[in-house]
């Protein structure tokens, strides 16, 4: 198969990425090495499909661009994505405005708003596991013979590695969306202009979940954090809260939200000085409406025997142990966690993430977490990247690795 040079350094790149370190997630590889497909095609968007052979349902497992569809399912068989995952060959539509299955221009499966599509299954053993979807090429060029080889081997090389570690996605049908966030913006005024800071987010939170968010410093993720918190309102956009709008709430509701719906773990502890640890747990669970007792709260997080002590008497990983009590204490829908470990040293930041995953597999509540470390991101259900105001990417993460297990 005869590649153009730019394409060989392309393919090299995806390979290294699908090769590369074994302690990485599968969706982390496949989601970075589709990254640079996404950018070689100049497109707005692309998607990784799965089939699950027990659901009899096609899964999207990676999104990439300003299309978030992770976790989008279909039938199999229904619609054009069903179609090129029983087919063989790829399907390649350059203008959607004459082609029926595209109504107003949109997807008739997940109603987004489509141009252009190419959709390359992906094949293993004669057997179509699942498909590559790109859409949206913004320079109007046509693939080439040697562009479609480039995506069949990336379609390839990503259903080698699946079959590799024995990759099945498994979804849980029952998980509903707590929090729904739709074109969010964010503006702040700066001088005589003004910074964008979101520039239109769409972002499901679903129950008992731990979804991390990834971003380099000033992409807008602690400000994504706020506006999911009530801590600060979008410029512009949607918020649905079980399922209802919240868009625009009232000063009563907003205070009544972030009493009783939310509970907070910061980097600094944010502890009252001239409480005990108990004292500081029981002073949030008295504002509460629906709060647990602060005794057992203190217990879950291993801090018993030192219920009595104050937060000059303990160290920064037994303060964080107080904040995550103090969180717990209130029965929050969702937790947020603002770089929770940037202030530990590894050993007590890898303690605090072990008390986060507790709180998934018991179920207790789902967590939010932005941070910068992507070893933490492993341990994520799901792994939002954001960068320059916009979700770059969304992956699901089918096996999460334990905490204990991190290394960075």
């Amino acid at each position: 198969m005869a590649f153009k040079a730019e394409n060989i350094q392309v393919l090299y790149k995806i390979m290294q990425l699908l090769e590369g370190d074994q302690s990485d997630t599968l969706e982390s590889s496949i989601s970075d090495a589709m990254e640079i497909l996404i950018r070689e095609f100049k497109a707005e968007s692309g998607a990784l499909w799965l089939k699950n052979r027990d659901s009899q349902h096609i899964y999207s497992i990676v999104s990439i661009g300003d299309a978030n569809i992770t976790g989008f399912s279909i039938e199999n068989g229904q619609g054009l994505i069903g179609a090129a995952c029983e087919s063989f060959e790829p399907v390649v539509i350059y203008d959607v405005s004459g082609d029926d299955r595209f109504p107003a221009g949109k997807d008739e499966i997940t109603g987004i708003e489509v141009k252009n599509i190419l959709l390359m299954p992906m094949q293993l053993r004669k057997e179509v596991i699942g498909c590559v979807e790109i859409f949206n090429r913004t320079d109007n060029e046509k693939y080439s013979e040697d562009d479609i080889s480039l995506i069949h081997s990336f379609a390839g090389l990503a259903s080698l590695l699946m079959d590799e570690k024995g990759y099945s996605y498994a979804p849980d049908v029952n998980k509903k969306p707590i929090m729904s966030l739709r074109g969010i913006t964010k503006d702040y005024p700066s001088g005589l202009e003004v910074a964008h800071i979101l520039k239109g987010i769409d972002l499901d939170i679903f129950e008992n979940e731990l979804l991390v968010i990834l971003g380099e410093s000033g992409c807008g993720k602690s400000t994504l954090l706020n506006i999911i918190g009530g801590m600060d309102s979008p410029t512009g956009g949607k918020i649905s809260f079980d399922g209802r709008d919240f868009s625009r709430p009232s000063t009563k509701e907003l205070v009544d939200f972030r009493r009783d719906s939310i509970g907070f773990i910061f980097q600094a502890y944010n502890l009252m000085p001239n409480l005990t640890a108990l004292e500081n747990v029981q002073f949030i669970a008295e504002l509460c409406k629906h709060s647990g007792s602060a005794k057992e709260a203190i217990d879950m997080v291993g801090l018993s025997d030192r219920a009595n002590n104050y937060p000059s008497m303990m160290s920064g990983g037994q303060q964080q142990r107080v904040s995550i009590a103090r969180a717990i204490v209130k029965r929050p829908r969702i937790i947020l966690a603002d770089e929770p470990t940037a202030a530990l040293d590894f050993s007590t930041g890898q303690e605090v993430l072990e008390l986060i995953e507790r709180l998934i597999s018991e179920k207790i509540t789902t967590v939010v977490m932005v941070t910068h470390n992507v070893e933490i991101a492993k341990m994520a259900n799901r792994v939002v990247r954001v960068r320059n105001g916009k979700i770059s990417s969304i992956r699901i993460n089918s096996w999460p690795m334990h905490a204990a297990d991190l290394v960075w």
